[in-house]
């Protein structure tokens, strides 16, 4: 593993290292997708050209080392949030992570959700018969886990939280909300998407049972994620095809241990291996490092937005790397719009989260979200970009 370098960030040379940040372009829309290094992009092209073969099929040379490529990379990622390998399964995504538990899951039974899921922790429940029931959230937009206890009983067989919100950044203490779930016989599952980029996960320490994050968050590639589980071997594939199997009858067949028996068909090869190379990016810099540097971030945009009077901040004080607001009398659409017109680019809209935005009791919000690329000269421009909206429709 890479020593971990912060320097970097104090120095601001950070965003040599991503060709997509052109001069004077304001990329504040990292919950969405993360930039990727040219690190990442090196891995992936090496991966797709020069290195390129199947893997766990071939006896030729290149397909060997593409095969012990490939499970180094889970070695990798595993390792980065304090896993066994072969408690690691690589999917498209946590949307692909979490219908796989939904679906797979021998006991669908009642599922505690919260008010601020994203669409990708609500809906796979509801399609694989699930019975929903839903937390509230604290005042100021953490999931309440005061009432979770209250409303958890031994009828509930999963819980599933996110670790961060997408919206409102809220961050989750999941070592608490892991005590209630199991107190009743519950196990939980956590959305990890907008925790992982940006603070230190150790799945043993936290204490769920399934862990679940997206690679393009992560500065790395789109097409791969990664669900972890010390249970993986009790669910039973969801998937068949290629590879996860044992044996093969028209009569019967059996399948391979996990996490071989969830990964059917060609994996993504290529994608495992840029995603191994974001995960040595994230160490090199310090994951400690990269949560205070967006820390600092975001108390200065939410210290300057609290300044103006038409401006509505959404989320607690400490929310991670995320900062929604919005502007009274004018559509998080135009603002989002306006803001693209001086080189400022941030998310406007429900973000894959319609429950919560009823409950804020707004259509949609607009979202600046910052990475380890993002820097104060980021915020100033969205400052100065959201005076024009003022003025515009002022």
């Amino acid at each position: 593993m890479p020593s971990p370098n912060p320097s970097r960030l104090r120095e601001g040379d950070i965003r040599s290292d991503f060709p997509g940040l052109t001069r004077g372009w304001h990329y504040l829309d990292t919950a969405a997708t993360a930039q990727k290094p040219q690190a990442v992009i090196d891995a992936t092209v090496n991966a797709m050209g020069r290195d390129y073969a199947t893997v766990h099929r071939g006896v030729y040379a290149r397909s060997a080392d593409m095969t012990l490529a490939y499970e180094a990379a889970r070695r990798r990622i595993a390792a980065f949030i304090g896993a066994r390998e072969n408690n690691v399964t690589f999917v498209r995504g946590a949307t692909e992570a979490i219908n796989l538990v939904a679906y797979s899951h021998p006991k669908k039974g009642r599922v505690l959700l919260s008010m601020l899921e994203h669409h990708s922790n609500i809906v796979p429940w509801q399609l694989a018969g699930w019975q929903v029931d839903v937390c509230p959230l604290t005042a100021d937009g953490c999931i309440d886990l005061d009432a979770a206890e209250k409303l958890l009983t031994p009828e509930h067989n999963m819980v599933a939280f996110a670790h961060v919100s997408n919206v409102l950044g809220s961050p989750l203490d999941v070592a608490r909300a892991a005590g209630i779930a199991h107190r009743v016989g519950a196990e939980l599952l956590i959305d990890g998407c907008q925790a992982v980029p940006r603070l230190p996960v150790d799945v043993a320490a936290l204490g769920c049972d399934y862990y679940a994050f997206s690679g393009h968050k992560l500065y790395g590639p789109t097409g791969i994620g990664v669900l972890w589980s010390d249970k993986l071997d009790t669910l039973p594939p969801w998937q068949g095809g290629g590879s996860m199997i044992d044996r093969v009858t028209f009569e019967r067949t059996t399948y391979a241990p996990a996490p071989t028996r969830f990964e059917a068909g060609t994996p993504a090869i290529v994608e495992a291996l840029g995603l191994a190379a974001a995960v040595d990016f994230v160490e090199g810099i310090g994951v400690g490092a990269i949560h205070a540097h967006e820390v600092s971030l975001v108390a200065s945009l939410r210290e300057q937005l609290a300044r103006k009077n038409s401006i509505t901040l959404y989320g607690p004080e400490n929310s991670a790397g995320i900062v929604s607001f919005s502007m009274a009398g004018v559509h998080p659409h135009d603002i989002g719009t306006i803001l693209d017109e001086s080189g400022v680019a941030i998310r406007a809209g429900h973000h894959c989260a319609q429950p919560l935005m009823e409950h804020l009791g707004v259509p949609a919000t607009a979202r600046a979200s910052f990475g380890v690329y993002s820097n104060d000269d980021d915020v100033a421009a969205l400052i100065d970009g959201l005076a024009r909206v003022e003025r515009i429709f002022g």
